[in-house]
C-alpha cells in the first residue's frame, strides 16, 4: 500500500509554537494521532488570525470554514514537555477554499510531522459552500 506523502511549499508564511500537554499523550507515552489533529487545529486558528480571519466560525452570521480532508505524514515522536513549532502556509487557493500545510518540529529541530488540511468556506445557514472572500484570498497569495 502506498504511503501518504505531504508536499511542502518552498516557504512558510507563519510560525507558531504550541506546548505538548499531558492530555496529548497516548498509551505509548507520545503525542497521539487524535491529539495531533487538535494541535493542527490550534495552529490553523493562529494562522487564520494572522491573515485577518478572527475565527473559523462566526456564531452570528453562521459563516465559516469546514475541513474537508486531512493528510498526515508522521515523522517522529513528540513527548510531554516538548514545544512544537508549526510552520504554516496557505496553498492551492481555489474559488471556495484553500489548503493549509503544516511542517512540525520539536524544540530541538527534530521533524515530527507534515500535514495538510483542505478548508472550504461554508454557510451553515443553508449548509452549502460559499465563495472564498476576496480579502482572505488576497492574504493567501
Amino acid at each position: 500500500m502506498p504511503r501518504v506523502k505531504v508536499a511542502l511549499p518552498d516557504t512558510f508564511s507563519f510560525t507558531t509554537e504550541i506546548p505538548v500537554r499531558i492530555t496529548d499523550l497516548n498509551y505509548g507515552g507520545h503525542v497521539g494521532n487524535d491529539a495531533l489533529l487538535g494541535l493542527l487545529h490550534e495552529a490553523r486558528v493562529h494562522f487564520l488570525r494572522s491573515i485577518g480571519v478572527p475565527n473559523d466560525y462566526d456564531v452570528v452570521t453562521k459563516l465559516g470554514l469546514i475541513m474537508v480532508d486531512v493528510a498526515v505524514e508522521y515523522k517522529g515522536e513528540a513527548f510531554h514537555g516538548d514545544v512544537l513549532r508549526f510552520d504554516v502556509a496557505g496553498t492551492d487557493r481555489s474559488k471556495y477554499g484553500f489548503d493549509v500545510v503544516y511542517h512540525v518540529h520539536n524544540q530541538s529541530g527534530k521533524e515530527i510531522a507534515r500535514a495538510k488540511t483542505g478548508m472550504l468556506c461554508f454557510d451553515y445557514n443553508i449548509h452549502k459552500l460559499r465563495l472564498l472572500p476576496e480579502e482572505v484570498a488576497a492574504q493567501l497569495q
